[in-house]
């Protein structure tokens, strides 16, 4: 009986406490409701607009992580083609005792191109908006470089802190600020631009390769870089006057529309295959070319460097589209194919004409198919991709074996073979195949017809024109700067100097030292 009434007792008591508890909290509910604010439409769009505001910073910053960490990877990229992809398959193709020569060029050219692009180089590509020429507005990186300003409130004013001081923050110019499409920083877009002005004079070293003094070359490259290179990037790239104008767009700067050239048909391959072609006319041939064998003395770095250019050549294209998206898997897609076509290509010439294929010729079908497919890289698909590819390969050993033989020329290192005749007819092509199916719409299509494969020939039209242009301007301002240059310090290292070799002769060193 007395454990019957205890237990009883403890249940009561028990469910006295919860219910007391229950009452406590329902009390401390009802004090905190009759303090909070009454929820209205208007107060629930707020907090709405607030939670959207927040993940949208979080989204954008988010992609803008991922832009740019793809842009700086290009970058890394490109620079990797110069050396060491570019001095690797230059230096193989040479004479043994001009190996540490063609490198040096490469890797000096790194240097010097970049302290130019940094001081005034970008701002004359990249600076205003003018036809012809950029201006002043990123001379010493001004423009570029982060700096350190004002908060400003939604009205504009200055927000101070707590202890009555305008607050600062650090701010990274961006590409939008300065109209470029792109959701990266300027500095990330200035490299990027930067490794292209590294990589394209260094092409025009394989033309006078063995014997052009590394002094005149210095100096060469400089004003080859600043009075060709600069304005060209600046007509194309830069709303000059053969950049192209979206259709539909009113008419720009652009002669007959523009031209397209997504990564450096014209910029890039045509102007330093043009100008290499004038070099190696006005250098005259190496002593012996044509009555001494002159065989590449180490095909094996040529090939290795073939394959870096590969590799390097999906920053340079893929990149061009200065964003992470839908069109740089297009970009980088078409790039491989195109470089696959051109390596079966030019080997399977080989096999046709002299009853085998050879790895150097594969090598140089590749390449030939990488310069094909840069102008158009942004703009067509990739079946068309394998056309331009195997056309390339196709060309291009025609014209570093017909052409060159006919003509006689010494284009050391087929410099004009594979990237002026393959840039040009990478331009052309970009005609006949850019399409609607590819191109940006807001930038090239307004999703109208582009290309003659969409029934549309005002582009040919623009490509030839951008090609006769980049022709001329490159071919007359290079033989100018050398018959200059000439006059003032010569071209070709002296006769003895040229036989013992550029590896002693200009940097008194050896490539291969046998103990």
């Amino acid at each position: 009986m007395l454990r019957k009434l205890f237990h009883s007792a403890v249940v009561t008591g028990t469910l006295l406490g919860l219910v007391s508890l229950t009452l406590a909290a329902l009390g401390q509910e009802a004090k905190t409701e009759t303090k909070a604010a009454p929820l209205t439409l208007e107060s629930i769009d707020a907090k709405i607009d607030e939670k959207v505001a927040g993940l949208d910073a979080k989204a954008g910053g988010a992609a803008l992580a991922g832009h740019n960490s793809w842009m700086l990877t290009s970058s890394a990229l490109v620079l990797f083609m110069t050396a060491p992809g570019l001095a690797m398959f230059y230096s193989g193709l040479v004479r043994k005792k001009n190996v540490l020569g063609v490198m040096m060029q490469c890797v000096f050219l790194m240097g010097l191109n970049t302290v130019i692009w940094a001081i005034y180089g970008y701002s004359l590509a990249f600076g205003g908006g003018g036809a012809y020429i950029g201006n002043g507005d990123y001379l010493f990186m001004r423009g570029v470089e982060p700096q350190l300003v004002d908060v400003l409130d939604a009205a504009g004013k200055p927000v101070l802190d707590e202890s009555g001081h305008v607050k600062k923050e650090v701010k990274m110019p961006m590409c939008s600020d300065a109209g470029v499409i792109s959701e990266t920083p300027i500095m990330t877009h200035m490299l990027f631009q930067g490794m292209f002005f590294i990589i394209t004079p260094a092409l025009i070293c394989g033309a006078f390769a063995e014997r052009m003094k590394f002094s005149t070359m210095v100096i060469f490259t400089a004003l080859w870089g600043t009075l060709v290179y600069c304005p060209l990037c600046h007509w194309v790239w830069d709303g000059g006057i053969l950049a192209f104008t979206p259709i539909g767009n009113k008419p720009g700067n652009g002669i007959l529309g523009g031209a397209l050239d997504f990564a450096g048909g014209t910029v890039v391959h045509i102007s330093s295959g043009v100008s290499a072609l004038v070099c190696a006319l006005v250098l005259g041939k190496r002593l012996g070319y044509g009555t001494e064998p002159m065989p590449p003395h180490n095909l094996t770095y040529t090939v290795l460097g073939a394959a870096m250019l590969w590799v390097g050549w999906f920053g340079f294209n893929a990149g061009s589209e200065l964003a992470a998206d839908r069109l740089t898997s297009t970009a980088f897609c078409v790039t491989h194919f195109a470089a696959a076509a051109g390596a079966l290509a030019w080997a399977g010439m080989e096999w046709i004409t002299r009853g085998k294929p050879s790895v150097l010729g594969a090598a140089s079908g590749l390449v030939a198919g990488l310069v094909c497919i840069t102008p158009a890289s942004g703009y067509v698909q990739p079946m068309p991709a394998l056309v331009l590819g195997a056309a390339a390969g196709i060309v291009c050993f025609f014209a570093c074996t017909k052409l060159k033989a006919a003509f006689g020329y010494d284009d050391s290192l087929d410099a004009f073979g594979v990237h002026g005749v393959g840039g040009t007819l990478g331009a052309i092509l970009t005609g006949v195949f850019a399409t609607v199916h590819v191109c940006d719409p807001a930038l090239v299509s307004n999703f109208q017809p582009v290309g003659l494969i969409d029934g549309r020939p005002e582009l040919l039209v623009g490509q030839l024109t951008a090609v006769v242009v980049t022709w001329v301007f490159a071919a007359v301002v290079t033989f100018v700067l050398l018959k200059i240059l000439d006059a003032t310090m010569g071209l070709r290292v002296k006769k003895d100097e040229e036989l013992q070799g550029l590896d002693v002769s200009q940097h008194g060193e050896e490539g291969y030292i046998f103990l």
